[in-house]
């Protein structure tokens, strides 16, 4: 049985998400406009296929119909139930379930471990090791080409994230301590990451529209946090932008990233639950008509 929201009570709700949702992407959505590129904030809409417009959409999530929403029961994987619009959950996973199952493992999986700290960021280091390819060329390497290759060589880099290891250089991959694939992602994603933690985004928009849009504009908005951290523990010479550096190759630097992936990794974990919780919700049998479970 759905709960059903008038008008007067989900309206508001969705147009505060949507102002908000629009404060967040304003100027993402200018400089598209204008043909320019933010390396640190216009990487959620790059790296991730989630558009601004797609994220502005209110959805209230499974369980809840809408009444008076227009043509809401006409939108992908919705449908129509006494007048009042609301997520077709039988089609969502008819559709999407075996993605439902994947988030669901890998999650729980990445949950279930200890954060793992002290990498300090070198993924973006072993991005440019030893190459004339130089993924932002628009900005300076702030200790040089050659500056740069040296603190690879003085730490131990040891990236556990697959889609940050994949775009190593041939150089840096030998140097990694591990060789992550697509295969052993649920084995190796463990909660310290900053890229598991923006990756948090990414699960939460492939669970839509049966997923409350708060819960994924607080793993946007985890991302968007993650993200000047990433870069500011870069090579890359940013303070042109407002960004100062975080020296990874200093023992101040080391310290700065490490407190800051710390709180990362905890907010990241709070969502991480929530979002395993809503797999949960999303996979479970429904209830007999005796309500007794379903086998």
């Amino acid at each position: 049985m759905s709960t059903r929201l008038p008008y007067a009570a989900w309206a508001p709700l969705a147009a505060a998400h949507e102002h908000r949702v629009d404060e967040l992407t304003a100027a993402h959505r200018q400089r598209r406009r204008g043909g320019r590129a933010h390396p640190v904030e216009d990487f959620l809409f790059t790296y991730y296929s989630h558009r601004p417009s797609r994220l502005r959409r209110w959805h209230p999530g499974v369980g809840v119909a809408l009444e008076d929403a227009g043509d809401r029961a006409s939108w992908p994987l919705h449908r129509q139930v006494d007048g009042a619009a609301e997520v077709d959950l039988p089609q969502f996973l008819a559709k999407r379930g075996s993605t439902v199952r994947f988030i669901s493992s890998l999650l729980s999986a990445t949950e279930g471990r200890a954060p793992a700290l002290g990498c300090f960021g070198l993924h973006e280091w072993a991005m440019v090791y030893r190459s004339g390819d130089i993924r932002h060329e628009d900005w300076p390497l702030r200790l040089g080409s050659a500056g740069t290759d040296e603190v690879v060589e003085r730490h131990t880099v040891r990236c556990s994230h697959y889609d940050a290891f994949r775009f190593f250089t041939e150089d840096a991959r030998p140097r990694n301590t591990v060789q992550p694939t697509r295969e052993r992602q649920v084995a190796l994603e463990q909660p310290g990451c900053l890229h598991a933690g923006m990756d948090l985004y990414k699960w939460a928009y492939k669970l839509t529209p049966a997923i409350p849009s708060d819960l994924v504009l607080e793993c946007f908005e985890l991302a968007r946090d993650v993200r000047v951290l990433d870069m500011e523990a870069s090579p890359y010479d940013l303070s042109e932008l407002g960004y100062q550096p975080v020296r990874i190759e200093t023992p101040e630097g080391k310290a700065e990233y490490v407190r800051r992936q710390k709180e990362f990794a905890a907010r990241g974990q709070e969502l991480r639950r929530r979002l395993i919780a809503v797999c949960d919700d999303l996979l479970s049998p429904p209830p007999s008509p005796t309500g007794q479970a379903m086998h």
